[in-house]
């Protein structure tokens, strides 16, 4: 092999595979302590890789699923949105830009503790992040414009989300209560001192029936 070609397969848009891109970003996570500090990472961006995160949380690589959950962690590690609203794999030395269907992560699991102002909502991601929401992780509602159906979505780190998964908002609707805020009644779900309103509790009701 030719010292370019040899280069260029050390990159992440030059792996030939998911075998070649989980031995780049092991390296590039092992080169700290603790996660990945892709934050603080500069690097030129250096095209866009054939990788896709579907609604459901499945990660594809040249069209074919990732059935490995620890590599999928191993991707979801070094995994970085910026500005522009396009999320990036980010190593120190590149980033390549990847396709998100709608949110990266998958809230999968959640755990409510507490209560009063220790009340917690406890999450669990596909890829093994645990967060607690709260003011650094607040929760978001949207109504979907195609089914009317309500998505929350879970601050995780930087600028990445998680999609509450269907069963777990049902969890939701469960740990949530009824408060005033600005002279309408709303559903509201508390976490750490803060207060997340979901909607008029009045249109939840009509959404339920």
């Amino acid at each position: 092999m030719s010292q370019e070609n040899t280069s260029r397969a050390e990159t992440l848009s030059g792996a030939g595979d998911a075998a070649g891109l989980e031995a780049l970003i092991a390296r590039a996570a092992r080169s700290g302590k603790g996660a990945p500090p892709v934050e603080r990472w500069n690097p030129p961006f250096c095209g866009d890789l054939d990788m896709e995160i579907r609604a459901d949380g499945t990660w594809f690589y040249l069209g074919t699923p990732i059935g490995r959950p620890a590599l999928v962690r191993l991707f979801s590690s070094v995994l970085r949105k910026d500005e522009d609203g396009k999320t990036y794999l980010v190593t120190p030395v590149e980033k390549v830009g990847i396709r998100v269907e709608d949110a990266p992560f998958l809230a999968v699991e959640m755990a409510l503790t507490g209560s009063g102002t220790e009340r917690a909502l406890t999450f669990r991601t596909n890829v093994g992040d645990v967060v607690e929401a709260g003011p650094d992780h607040p929760l978001r509602f949207v109504v979907d414009a195609r089914t009317g159906g309500l998505k929350p979505y879970l601050h995780v780190r930087g600028r990445l989300e998680a999609l509450v998964a269907r069963p777990v908002m049902y969890d939701l609707v469960e740990a949530g209560e009824e408060a005033e805020i600005d002279g309408r009644t709303m559903f509201v779900l508390r976490s750490r001192g803060a207060v997340f309103p979901v909607m008029p509790a009045d249109e939840l009701q009509r959404l339920s029936q």
